[in-house]
């Protein structure tokens, strides 16, 4: 099964498909030409919908930026 979350970016042919928002039942995701793109369009989809399109993607690691960013959202132990 694939585990969704927010921000994953997906390729699929020379399009990536980056998750802005996920929902219980829809997903919103922004494609793009371009993996780090600041334009691109918004498109939302049933999860199950998203799912059948992710049937041949590729999921990306995240960018160094996005991995030091979700570090600092840790909380850490008061001590």
């Amino acid at each position: 099964p694939i585990k969704l979350r927010q921000a994953q970016v997906w390729k699929v042919g020379d399009q990536f498909f980056r998750i802005v928002r996920l929902e219980r039942l829809t997903v919103e995701y922004k494609a793009t030409t371009a993996r780090d793109a600041k334009q691109g369009i918004h498109v939302r989809l049933s999860k199950k919908d998203f799912c059948r399109l992710l049937k041949e993607a590729e999921l990306l690691t995240p960018t160094k930026t996005s991995a030091a960013s979700k570090d600092a959202d840790v909380t850490k132990p008061v001590s």
